[in-house]
């Protein structure tokens, strides 16, 4: 099943992203990417730590598939969107993508991910159902 809600996140890189060349570093692509999964999250009413003090549930990621494109370089206003393209009983796939404004409004896709999250007790960080309340706002 897709869905269609897509956050975006804007990003600016700062130099302490990028390696000597100016060119972002592979790693921090992915902290771009959670970081907008978790603000995403945030818009929906859900704070990560309270989910696990309140509902002792954390989500992990358990894998991810992605391609760069593009390199992202220092000063770079970027874009970071999030997109829930399937739900599981215990998991969401995210579907990422990375990219920078071009000319006349056009987008210079950068860097495509899939990212697989898993809801996982805080008790013995196995997997666990996604809690109801979640799983109505994501639908």
């Amino acid at each position: 099943m897709t869905y269609l809600n897509e956050f975006i996140l804007p990003v600016r890189v700062y130099y302490e992203d990028t390696d000597a060349g100016g060119v972002v570093y592979h790693a921090n692509y992915l902290r771009f990417m959670e970081r907008a999964r978790t603000e995403w999250l945030r818009t929906l009413g859900f704070e990560q730590d309270k989910l696990a003090q309140e509902l002792s549930i954390v989500f992990v990621v358990a894998g991810l598939e992605i391609a760069y494109r593009k390199p992202a370089r220092f000063n770079d206003a970027l874009f970071i969107s999030a997109k829930i393209d399937t739900i599981g009983r215990a998991s969401l796939v995210f579907k990422q993508e990375i990219w920078r404004e071009g000319g006349n409004n056009s987008r210079e896709l950068l860097t495509t991910a899939s990212v697989k999250v898993v809801c996982v007790s805080t008790g013995n960080f196995r997997s666990t159902t996604i809690p109801t309340v979640i799983r109505e706002l994501l639908q």
